[in-house]
């Protein structure tokens, strides 16, 4: 990609220590530095970090004539937590990074965030103020990402997703223009964010709501792999009762590391009403036996030691990859998921560093009456169709020689519980996007009524498809 031109207006319009160039020790830092080595194989020829929504905007200005004429094309980082291959990065072009908006203030009832700040100095600075918010569950990921994707969170079967919680958008459009969005100001704009991801505009600040927590109860729970089917009937009941309280957080996972030469069963279980220790809707996951004692780490805990746990379990600057869809609360579907799960890493099982999980995540029914009660997003979930299991297959591996067949062998696998599910009546049309992979399509799984609602914005908000064609990456509306 002819990039010269559009490197050297930014070089003449910015300062040096802004613009990071190959060759450069912070440029490879930086590049380097994405949760996925597969975003960090790919090489920008610029990575330009403002420091204030107006350079984004003066970017934008800048770089606009570049795309119209066809020599550039640009990538918007945040924190670099999202998966997909090139969602965040550009091969030969420029990738604006967002990490040095690092604004973060607390007001009566909301949190403001800039774009570059992690989950754990929100967390922090809520926590101190006797608050929580409807945020991410590892610390170190970034909110981009997440808010615009929609985003689960500890608290998501009580307040919604993150994108739910999103009181008002902060967002330099195609025009250069700054302007808010939220339900009084560009309120389809707003509603649009809340899952149309970066097809709109930069998104460069984030007010989002708090509420008044405390510490509460909940940690890991590890098991040997033949519990796993217990721990899938005892999810799909607490998924399906008529009264399913609202303060739980709930996944299941079994998993594979080469390192221990085995598979594992790991529940998270969260009961997020303070004061409450033990709770006995709990029982049903932590009373499930075989258990490993040694490795559980049920207690009492604050907002950022629950985020920090779950910063344990994430391997950082390795190459992976994350692919999913959704079903009903469906016991043989999800057992039926389970069992080509493990035939599919069987053959592959000699891959060097391979880990690798399948997670179902839920979306209670009270998370979906919440999304409604907050504005509606652009998710095409709807509390009226029951609740939703979400299955994620994640993967991580440790060489290049090894993306392929990996890819390749869950690609497969993901089909394969596609077409059980179809044949069992309990496929639901959503792919989360921000477990995408991609070769998937999750803006065209909200319905074709969002789809075609979140092309109306954008013809609205970018008349020149600025976003579409001068932001390849990432899942696009056209």
């Amino acid at each position: 990609m002819g990039s010269t031109d559009a490197v050297a207006a930014i070089q003449t319009a910015f300062t040096t220590d802004q613009i990071l160039l190959p060759g450069n020790d912070l440029y490879e830092k930086r590049n380097g530095s994405y949760l996925s080595q597969l975003e960090g194989d790919i090489k920008p020829a610029c990575i330009f970090q403002p420091r204030t929504k107006e350079e984004v905007s003066q970017f934008v200005k800048l770089i606009k004539p570049f795309v119209g004429d066809g020599k550039v094309a640009f990538a918007i980082r945040g924190c670099g937590n999202m998966p997909a291959p090139g969602c965040a990065n550009i091969e030969g072009g420029i990738t604006l990074d967002l990490g040095l908006l690092t604004e973060l203030s607390l007001g009566e009832n909301t949190v403001s965030v800039g774009a570059g700040v992690p989950w754990a100095a929100v967390n922090e600075t809520v926590q101190d103020a006797g608050r929580g918010v409807t945020g991410g569950r590892a610390g170190k990921g970034g909110i981009g990402g997440l808010a615009l994707a929609g985003g689960l969170s500890f608290f998501s079967s009580r307040e919604g997703f993150i994108c739910d919680n999103v009181f008002s958008f902060e967002i330099v459009l195609a025009s250069g223009e700054i302007v808010n969005a939220s339900a009084k100001e560009n309120s389809d704009l707003w509603k649009a964010l809340k899952g149309g991801s970066n097809n709109f505009g930069i998104v460069t600040k984030f007010e989002l709501l708090t509420f008044k927590q405390g510490p509460f109860w909940g940690g890991n729970i590890y098991y040997f792999p033949p519990s796993f089917p217990s721990q899938i009937d005892a999810l799909v009941n607490e998924l399906q009762k008529p009264d399913a309280d609202p303060e739980t957080h709930l996944m299941v996972s079994i998993g594979y590391a080469a390192q221990f030469g085995g598979s594992a069963c790991m529940n998270t279980v969260y009961y997020t009403k303070e004061g409450v220790e033990d709770p006995p809707v709990l029982k049903p996951f932590t009373a499930i036996e075989p258990q490993i004692p040694q490795l559980n780490s049920l207690k009492t805990i604050t907002l950022t030691e629950a985020a920090a746990g779950q910063d344990a379990g994430v391997s950082l600057q390795t190459r992976c990859a994350y692919m999913n869809l959704s079903v009903k609360a469906d016991a043989a579907t999800l057992k039926a998921a389970s069992d080509i799960y493990t035939a599919a890493f069987e053959p592959i099982k000699d891959a060097a560093g391979l880990i690798c999980s399948l997670t179902f995540q839920p979306y209670a029914v009270s998370l979906l009456e919440q999304s409604v009660a907050k504005g509606g997003n652009s998710l095409g979930l709807l509390p009226r169709d029951g609740a939703v299991v979400s299955v994620l297959l994640l993967t991580y591996w440790g060489s290049k020689d090894d993306d392929e067949r990996i890819i390749a062998a869950f690609k497969g696998a993901l089909e394969k519980i596609r077409v059980v599910a179809q044949e069992n009546g309990t496929l639901r049309d959503h792919v989360y996007l921000n477990y995408s992979f991609n070769f998937q399509d999750p803006i065209s799984s909200y319905g074709e009524e969002n789809k075609r609602s979140l092309q109306e914005v954008s013809k609205k908000y970018d008349p020149e498809g600025l976003f579409q064609k001068g932001v390849p990456g990432g899942f696009k509306l056209f």
